[in-house]
């Protein structure tokens, strides 16, 4: 050949590539008879799935909670400097709280409109993932724009005190010392610009935050088996708390005396800057873990599938209909009674099966769509059997959506409640706790002159406080780990009133004693609470989408549904969209409350109230033998 080559030169090297060419690609042809764009399904879309059916290892779960830790970094600093950076700025009490009441007033409505919407996304990365990063987003910006508002404000026109100050004489210092009062004691000027910008960004960083924590949750639930899901739950609670006991820590750290500190332009840019690079490295650990199942490959099987609808059948031989809630990694039973089904079966418990998207069955579709399409009724035949049948069902529009919203399941309706009265006991504690301590155990001032006694008082207090907040996110990391093994133990029922009545008990020592080391102590009881309200509604949803019960009978007996619209993602979206309720009806009141009490003590005072109630509410609720 190389003999041949010199005779041929370059004219037949040439031919010869063009023949080597023209040859693989009519193999390439033949391989792929649909062209580039099966090819490029076939290829960078056809994703292998089997790991959703699969349980997890501990490490994975890690990884797919990150994004939590780096939201509870950002909730950090916001809960630990907003609303000193707000006062500092010359904004009232009363007005310091209504600026808290700008995000869940948005959250409170548009939480449950973003889960439905990701129960619907129709992205090729998944369902949830596209919300996680659109969030994420949002809480760049606040982590931007809350410590460098007011260098904004600045340059756009506010009066800057720095720049005011010329050389001046001794004889005029002492003529313009002499023209104010000494009565009167000196105050920050305003700073309208810097206010607005402020406020923008918390309620950029405080809304997202938030909101980014259902389809981050919702993410781990469809990712994993049923019976992972409590394990999932309790690792996701891990990662938020340890994310918050660091994120406090590095707020209780006087970065003003460091060197890192300097260059960064201060205590709370320097905090700020170092969350920030923390939390994109955690989102991006989330969005990168595990490939989610996209919904038009799901609705394309529906389209394959003949009959239209395949049904589970029992151990008597006849069928069940596809029920409300069912999550997508229920497997129809194929032997046994009814009533030892095991609705959380996993794909990956049965052999010879290939996990890719062409081999999802239309009753997994259907499960994925929230059973919104279902149109099976029940029948009994001659011989005493159910038997299915198919009849004509009106389309879901959006009022029938939001009715199912509305008029809810009684056991959602009391899950909602409770988590709104524990919302509101934990807002009390999380937003208000760092002034609280500034104010009424260090006696500091946050309108003080910088330097002054009262104002050096108050920034001692904070850092002091943000301490007692990393210990509560620390015991809420320490509690995760056992609150499994309490609930196996001890049953849902009493962990859930139990860690409430701990909390209740641990802020009226704190509003009683006001000690340095009282803060640190009872803080411990505020982790218990946390983890509570992270884990236990959460777990409950769950458990009611994987058994398809939300209600009892007259007789007190499971009552199956079916022809729900919501789905998984929808429903924990409602859950958490209590706290912009929460934080919604406290910013109202809780400033008024403080002036009209003269003291933020009434801070953990009223915390301490709400847990009570939320103690009672929690007794109400259907547990379904957790």
């Amino acid at each position: 050949m190389d003999k041949l080559h010199e005779y041929q030169g370059l004219a037949g090297r040439w031919h010869e590539w063009r023949s080597n060419a023209r040859q693989w690609h009519e193999g390439w042809r033949e391989r792929h008879p649909g062209g580039v764009r099966q090819y490029l399904k076939d290829t960078v879309l056809n994703v292998d799935f089997s790991h959703i059916y699969r349980r997890k290892t501990r490490l994975e779960l890690i990884r797919i909670s990150a994004a939590v830790m780096g939201i509870e970094f950002s909730y950090a600093a916001e809960t630990a400097f907003v609303s000193p950076t707000l006062l500092k700025i010359g904004v009232e009490h009363q007005h310091m709280t209504l600026v808290w009441c700008l995000s869940p007033l948005v959250g409170f409505f548009l939480t449950p409109v973003l889960g439905s919407l990701s129960d619907r996304c129709r992205s090729k990365f998944g369902r949830r993932r596209p919300f996680i990063m659109l969030l994420s987003i949002g809480v760049l910006l606040g982590l931007l724009l809350v410590p460098n508002g007011e260098d904004v404000g600045y340059a756009l026109g506010d009066f800057n005190p720095q720049r005011s100050l010329e050389p001046m004489s001794q004889r005029t210092a002492t003529i313009k010392a002499a023209l104010v009062p000494p009565d009167i004691p000196a105050q920050r000027p305003r700073h309208p610009w810097g206010i607005f910008f402020t406020i923008l960004g918390t309620v950029l960083l405080d809304f997202d935050a938030d909101a980014c924590q259902s389809p981050a949750r919702a993410f781990l639930l469809d990712v994993t088996v049923p019976e992972d899901h409590a394990r999932g739950l309790s690792t996701f609670t891990i990662m938020a708390g340890l994310g918050g006991f660091m994120g406090y820590s590095l707020g209780g750290i006087d970065w003003d005396n460091t060197s890192l500190g300097i260059v960064l332009g201060g205590h709370v840019r320097a905090v700020f800057s170092l969350i920030t690079i923390i939390f994109i490295v955690c989102v991006l650990c989330t969005v990168t873990s595990f490939s989610e199942i996209p919904l038009w490959i799901l609705e394309e099987e529906i389209e394959r599938q003949d009959p239209p609808m395949e049904l589970r059948p029992n151990r008597t031989g006849s069928d069940e209909p596809v029920t409300y809630g069912a999550t997508l990694h229920e497997r129809p039973s194929d032997g046994g009674t009814s009533g030892d089904q095991q609705p959380g079966a996993s794909y990956a418990e049965l052999p010879g099966e290939n996990f890719t998207e062409t081999s999802f069955s239309r009753h997994e579709a259907s499960k994925a769509n929230g059973d919104a399409t279902s149109n099976v009724k029940r029948n009994i035949d001659d011989n005493g059997r159910d038997t299915p049948y198919e009849e004509d069902k009106p389309a879901v529009t959006l009022g029938m959506y939001l009715m199912s919203i509305i008029y809810m399941p009684h056991s959602l309706r009391m899950v909602c409640l409770t988590n709104l009265f524990c919302w509101m006991a934990h807002v009390c504690y999380s937003l208000y706790f760092t002034d609280f301590v500034g104010e009424a155990v260090f006696d500091g001032d946050p309108k003080a002159l910088d330097g002054t006694e009262k104002y050096l008082l108050y920034e001692a207090g904070v850092r002091f406080g943000c301490w007692g907040m990393a210990m509560y996110s620390l015991s809420c990391a320490c509690y995760s780990l056992i609150i499994e093994r309490l609930i196996k133990r001890f049953r849902a029922k009493s962990v859930y009133v139990g860690g409430l009545l701990f909390y209740c008990l641990g802020m009226s020592l704190m509003a009683l004693s006001k000690h340095r080391v009282g803060v640190i102590v009872f803080s411990w009881t505020a982790g218990v609470m946390y983890s509570t309200l992270f884990t236990m509604p959460y777990l409950l949803v769950a458990h009611y989408h994987s058994e398809g019960v939300f209600e009892l009978n007259e007789c007190g007996e499971a009552k199956q549904s079916t022809g729900a619209i919501r789905g998984l993602g929808t429903d924990v979206a409602i859950i958490s969209s209590m706290v912009f309720l929460a934080q919604f009806v406290l910013s109202i009141c809780m400033g008024s409350i403080v002036a009209w009490t003269g003291t933020t003590t009434a801070v953990v005072t009223i915390a301490a109230m709400l847990s009570f109630c939320g103690a009672l509410s929690a007794t109400q609720i259907m547990y379904l033998n957790l």
